[in-house]
């Protein structure tokens, strides 16, 4: 599928769903890439069917961020770039919330694919809330520099579940701990799939999904001294916008 293809699914999203409006509580999402091969490949698992949201689509995993994501100790600080895009048309922005976000990417990889982002150079985190408690038994602090934050989407009006997601890339190299009996028949996420770009636009991807995967793609095909920009895509009025956050 193409860009304009997708842009195409993008501008025919209706500007309204079935269900009652709900403010999109905020949520995080985490691209793993792996460029250990000729040609990168992104990590996608694939939802349980029986998932009220999106189920049997194959998407990236994340989540809504939790409260106990301000409480956990970190190691690092997000780069300067995606902190001030973090901030960008956001009410009430704030250090916290944007490293939260960061955080509950990282937070939901491990419990939706057992994958931990982390490092040991700091020893082991103590005091963690029970959600990261995996962390602490690993002895591994969640690594933010790891991170990089390079897009964002606000799910329209009046659908079951509202998000407002901010996606983050990072490199499969970061994964310093792996949980096994995560990923299954019964769980969130049914399967794993490394993919390629042309191997992923064949799975059930959302449409953002699909969306954010082409500016991945660009981004990454982009030479070293390319000025990257993050796309931000969202509804208004009775079109789905693309921006760009500066």
């Amino acid at each position: 599928m193409s860009s304009a293809d997708v842009a195409e699914k993008l501008a025919g999203i209706k500007a309204t769903g079935a269900h009652a409006n709900r403010r999109p509580v905020d949520a995080a999402t985490l691209i793993l890439v792996d460029r250990s091969g000729r040609k990168p490949r992104i990590l996608f698992g694939r939802r349980h069917e029986q998932q009220v949201f999106l189920p049997g689509k194959y998407v990236f995993p994340g989540g809504r961020v939790d409260p106990v994501d301000r409480r956990m100790p970190v190691f690092g600080m997000l780069d300067a770039d995606s902190e001030r895009r973090l901030a960008a048309r956001v009410v009430r922005p704030s250090a916290a919330r944007s490293r939260a976000l960061a955080l509950a990417a990282i937070r939901e990889t491990c419990e939706e694919t057992g994958l931990l982002l982390g490092t040991r150079d700091a020893g082991a985190p103590e005091g963690v809330p029970e959600a990261w408690r995996p962390f602490a038994e690993a002895g591994l602090y969640p690594d933010l520099e790891a991170l990089r934050f390079v897009a964002r989407a606000v799910t329209p009006p009046r659908r079951s579940r509202r998000y407002d997601t901010r996606f983050f890339l990072a490199e499969a190299s970061a994964i310093a701990h792996r949980l096994g009996d995560v990923v299954g028949p019964q769980s969130e996420l049914t399967e794993l799939v490394w993919a390629g770009f042309d191997e992923a636009r064949r799975l059930d991807l959302p449409i953002i999904t699909q969306a954010v995967l082409e500016d991945v793609e660009a981004l990454l095909s982009a030479g070293p001294y390319a000025r990257p920009v993050v796309p931000f895509y969202y509804m208004r009025g009775n079109r789905f916008h693309r921006d760009t956050l500066d």
